[in-house]
């Protein structure tokens, strides 16, 4: 692998989260400095919730807190480790031996011939047991590194992102560890569909739930950013985010506010009973451009996974649309157009429910079209193509 291709590693200069104060997730918190201060600190953590909304980088300001000596009352109280000392620096530097974020990325850099050109659509148990867990990998053999006395005599923390990628056999294996962990070891997995993970690994974790940020959590959170939103995209980008700050950044680098401008006209025009020729069509293109971008950028990206996150992205972006008419129904007291935004806002959990199971996506994205028509008192007409 190229230099430059390397994954950077969360939490370092090169992907600096955990450095920025926690915004919105007071009850989490609370837990966090309730632990710390009583020194009785679980071993296994589950942190649920919405994409975007901050539970990566509390993971690893936690972290950074569980790997001093000695964190003083104040960091504890403000939830605000030292960036100067050791520990910091290691993390910064991306070398600390105690931090260890485990993700779908290191599949890239393993020993392992196999995982190395594995598409990244999930976490191999391979990968849990070259970083983590210990045991036999095509051959080869790795210690189990959770059970190491710590190098740097505090703690051992394994993060392990996107959790729910772990199919049922490695989450059984890893149900080991969490029954009778090493020593000193922390582990915290991160989801977004805590469904995934086993009733068995659920019950042997402190949970934690994350919320969306509510409007004054959200403006406070903008007042820490460099760059201010453009004027004329604000609210459309704010209604986007939907309390999500991860989702806003995601709409002002991935081209999500061309692709408002792209789907805007369609969806005017069912909203004005007309039928929108070709619009399915140009959502397919914008899904498969998509998808063909990301797995230019890496060879070893799943097509499949990234039609799924573009068409993430998509129905994000038409539910905005449609969130933005619900209100304006509701505040016009419009009954009719209410219940037809409400209709087609529901189709599009249908549509990702449809793909996920592997449903051609050209037909989804017609159906889509063709049940927002219905919903909105379109006919096709006769021999027109969506």
């Amino acid at each position: 692998m190229k230099k430059d291709e390397v994954p950077r590693v969360p939490g370092s200069k090169s992907d600096p989260r955990g450095r920025s104060p926690i915004i919105g997730q007071d009850a989490a918190i609370d837990e966090f400095q309730t632990a710390l201060t009583s020194g009785r600190i679980p071993q296994a953590w589950i942190f649920h919730g919405p994409s975007g909304i901050g539970k990566l980088s509390t993971a690893i300001r936690f972290a950074r807190l569980l790997l001093e000596a000695a964190p003083d009352s104040e960091a504890i109280r403000s939830f605000s480790p030292p960036l100067d000392s050791d520990a910091a620096l290691l993390i910064d530097a991306g070398t600390h031996p105690d931090l260890k974020v485990i993700r779908k990325e290191l599949a890239a850099d393993s020993e392992s011939t196999r995982l190395r050109a594995s598409k990244q659509s999930n976490i191999p148990i391979g990968v849990l047991r070259e970083h983590m867990l210990g045991g036999e990998v095509d051959g080869k053999h790795f210690e189990a590194v959770h059970t190491r006395t710590p190098y740097m005599g505090v703690r051992r923390v394994f993060i392990i992102d996107e959790a729910e990628l772990l199919d049922q056999v490695g989450q059984n294996v890893l149900l080991k560890t969490l029954e009778e962990p090493a020593s000193r070891v922390i582990i915290i997995l991160i989801t977004t569909r805590e469904e995934r993970l086993l009733p068995t690994v659920r019950s042997r974790c402190r949970r934690i739930a994350f919320r969306t940020l509510d409007d004054a959590s959200m403006r406070a959170w903008l007042e820490t950013r460099s760059t201010p939103l453009p004027e004329t995209d604000s609210e459309w980008i704010m209604a986007f985010a939907d309390g999500r700050p991860g989702r806003l950044e995601v709409a002002e680098t991935s081209g999500m506010l061309a692709w408002s401008a792209t789907v805007a006209p369609g969806l005017a025009r069912l909203e004005r009973g007309e039928w929108p020729s070709n619009f399915a069509d140009t959502l397919y293109e914008l899904v498969d451009e998509f998808a063909k971008q990301v797995v230019k950028a890496d060879k070893r990206a799943s097509k499949e996974a990234a039609n799924r996150a573009g068409l993430g992205h998509l129905t994000a972006v038409i539910a905005t649309r449609l969130q933005v008419g619900l209100r304006a129904a509701a505040e016009a007291g419009d009954d009719v157009a209410l219940e037809r935004m409400a209709r087609a806002t529901e189709r599009i959990a249908d549509s990702e429910f449809q793909v996920a199971r592997h449903v051609n996506m050209k037909f989804v994205l017609a159906e889509l079209v063709a049940g927002m028509a219905e919903d909105f008192g379109v006919g096709m007409p006769s021999g027109a193509s969506s």
